[in-house]
C-alpha cells in the first residue's frame, strides 16, 4: 500500500511535482502507473514493502515506505496521520486496494468486525479519503483528484453487470446493522453470503462513494473526484483465489471472445492518464 509525496519546492516548481496517495496492493497494475507517473512526473510514492517501487525502476530517495492495512480502521488512521508527519502536500489519492474471494462459502472479517471484502474494499478506502480530504482541500496543484479503481460488474449497461451472481445493494439495511452477523447480515443486502457478490456489491460502493463525495465536496474542495475501470485484467494476482480452471480459461476468454483483455501495462497507463491529464479532470464521472 502507498502514497507519493512530493518535496517541498517553489509553487512554480509545482507542475513537474505532484503529490500522490495511492492505497494499493503491492503486486498490480498500479505498480505500472505508479512507473507511468514517474517518467513524467517525478513520482514519489509510499509501497507496501518498497519492492513496488523497486520493480518500477523508482530511484529510492524518489519514495518512503509507510504502513497501511485497509481492512484496519486503526491502521488507516495511523496511516493518515504518518502522512501529515511527513509535511509534504497531498495533491492526488489513489485508492487501488482489493479484496476478492469468490470461492469463500463463508464470510470472515476486518479487525473491527465488518465483513472483509466490503470493510476493506469500501469502508477502509472510504475512511482513509475521508480523513486526507482535508489535506487535498489545502493544496494549490490545480488538477488535485481522488481516484477510485473500480469494476464493471455493477454497470448496468454491460455483459458483465448480468453475470451471476449480479450486484445489489438492496436497502443497505446490512450495512447500517454492521455487516457483522450479530445484528444484521453479513451481506449489504442483508441476503445469504456469496463471496463473488460481496465483493460486486463492494465496488459499486467505490462508484457511489465518488459520485456522493463529487455532490458533497468537489464545489468547497476543488478535488475532482472518478472512479475507473481499466479494462479486464484477467492475468493478476487479483484472481488468486479463484478455482484453477477458472484461472486457466479466464484469460484465453477475455482475449478471444470478449475481446476485452486489458494488460497490467495497459491498465497502467489508463490509470497514470486518468491522474495526469488535465483533459480527463471531470469530476463526479466513471472512466470506463
Amino acid at each position: 500500500l502507498c502514497a507519493r509525496c512530493g518535496k517541498d519546492q517553489e509553487k512554480r516548481q509545482r507542475d513537474n511535482h505532484r503529490s500522490f496517495i495511492r492505497a494499493r496492493a503491492s503486486h498490480s497494475h498500479g505498480t505500472r502507473a505508479n512507473k507511468g507517473m514517474a517518467c513524467d512526473h517525478g513520482l514519489h510514492k509510499l509501497s507496501q514493502g518498497g519492492e513496488a517501487a523497486k520493480s518500477s525502476g523508482i530511484p529510492k530517495q524518489n519514495y518512503t515506505v509507510l504502513h497501511l492495512d485497509l481492512a484496519s480502521l486503526d491502521s488507516v488512521k495511523q496511516f493518515a496521520e504518518n502522512v501529515r508527519r511527513l509535511e509534504k502536500p497531498n495533491d492526488v489519492l489513489v485508492c487501488n486496494v482489493v479484496v476478492y474471494l469468490p470461492t469463500n462459502k463463508e464470510p470472515t472479517y476486518t479487525a473491527d468486525r465488518f465483513e472483509l471484502s466490503v470493510g476493506t474494499n469500501h469502508l477502509g478506502h472510504f475512511l482513509l479519503a475521508r480523513l486526507l480530504l482535508d489535506d487535498m482541500k489545502q493544496s494549490d496543484y490545480p488538477s488535485k483528484c481522488l481516484i477510485i479503481v473500480d469494476s464493471i460488474t455493477g454497470n448496468t449497461n454491460t455483459l458483465a453487470r448480468n453475470v451471476p451472481p449480479k450486484a445489489n445493494l438492496g436497502d443497505l439495511r446490512g450495512l447500517v446493522g454492521g455487516l457483522n452477523r450479530v445484528n444484521t447480515s453479513s451481506m449489504i443486502n442483508r441476503g445469504e453470503f456469496d463471496g463473488a457478490k460481496v465483493y460486486k456489491d463492494s465496488k459499486v460502493c467505490n462508484m457511489l462513494t465518488m459520485q456522493e463525495f463529487h455532490r458533497r465536496y468537489h464545489e468547497e474542495t476543488g478535488v475532482t473526484f472518478s472512479s475507473l475501470y481499466p479494462g479486464c485484467i484477467a492475468e493478476t494476482g487479483l484472481l488468486r483465489e479463484h478455482v484453477p480452471l477458472f484461472r486457466l480459461l479466464f484469460p484465453p476468454f477475455q482475449k478471444y471472445i470478449t475481446k476485452g483483455y486489458v494488460s497490467e501495462e495497459e491498465a497502467g497507463k489508463r490509470l497514470a492518464q486518468v491522474v495526469s491529464e488535465p483533459y480527463l479532470t471531470k469530476s463526479g464521472v466513471y472512466w470506463s
